[in-house]
């Protein structure tokens, strides 16, 4: 029995034993940098909230500290703790406002393939109990296309990309997807790719903008994307990011605040309506780990 297949036995005897609910993990990204990724993992997990989903972030950005810069909080412990220091994974949630949870990344999981069996199924096994935690869980990726954000993306079954009206942003949009597609293991019925135009003066430009991005993806590539929604030029979200909070809390009737609100009830409906599969965290953090998906 290899690796692979113990951490399988793990998970589905975890999931059997305990008779555990599964959270629905959303992974968030975007070609590049500044466009606005990490404040709408933020803004997404209030909206959340709001819905009365409980709600966990998972910074993957490894080496900078988005999320707790935004939420003005700063973590005692990281996801480094716990895979080499024995920290449990209550220890190293830290809870920002509205009680949303987050997890920091640290310095990178360069050698998680590399880990002994028992300390992958110690890891697993932690993981795993952030599905009793945790009805949502949103990874926010780093920038780019890295191998280590290509990783992510692969094991996601449902990823959000992030977007602009800039053209160096489409591009690198376009991009990112062209590396995806490539991956040896991204299967694109395995996994739902969803566009979000963020930075828009109107709506009617966010529709242009995906239609853009869509057109030469359907061509090229050929795996399907759809078209989530956007989310407006807004000066008070500039104005919640530099005073660390999120817009959705800040200013709920912002523009920025009612399109994220906007955006995740069409999540949320999606998933009534189209019974989203979910996968749990132990079997999305098991693939990055064994590059196969349970």
């Amino acid at each position: 029995m290899d690796q692979a297949e113990q951490l399988r036995n793990i998970i589905k005897a975890g999931a059997t034993t305990h008779n555990r609910p599964l959270a629905r993990v959303i992974t968030v990204t975007s070609g590049k940098g500044g466009v606005g990724k990490s404040n709408t993992a933020i803004n997404l997990a209030i909206q959340f909230r709001k819905m009365g989903q409980r709600v966990i972030i998972l910074d993957a950005d490894f080496g900078l500290a988005n999320i707790e810069i935004m939420f003005g909080t700063v973590p005692r412990h990281n996801l480094c703790d716990l895979i080499y220091q024995g920290k449990n994974i209550r220890e190293i949630i830290t809870w920002g406002p509205m009680e949303v949870g987050f997890i920091s990344g640290g310095s990178g999981i360069a050698g998680l393939s590399n880990l002994s069996r028992e300390y992958l199924v110690y890891i697993i096994q932690n993981l795993a109990e952030l599905d009793a935690i945790a009805d949502i869980i949103i990874v926010d990726t780093g920038a780019g296309i890295s191998d280590a954000v290509l990783e992510f993306l692969v094991a996601s079954g449902e990823i959000l990309l992030v977007t602009t009206p800039e053209p160096t942003s489409i591009t690198d949009s376009y991009s990112l997807l062209k590396a995806l597609s490539r991956h040896p293991r991204f299967l694109s019925e395995a996994s739902q790719i969803k566009v979000i135009a963020n930075k828009v003066d109107s709506q009617n430009e966010g529709q242009t903008l995906f239609n853009k991005l869509n057109a030469v993806v359907s061509r090229y590539l050929k795996i399907p994307i759809t078209y989530l929604g956007a989310v407006p030029q807004d000066s008070q979200l500039s104005r919640a990011v530099m005073q660390q909070m999120p817009v959705s809390l800040q200013t709920p009737q912002a523009k920025s605040s009612i399109a994220y609100e906007t955006i995740a009830a069409k999540l949320m409906n999606i998933e009534l309506n189209q019974k989203v599969l979910k996968r749990g965290m132990a079997a999305f953090f098991s693939h990055i780990v064994t590059g196969k998906k349970f």
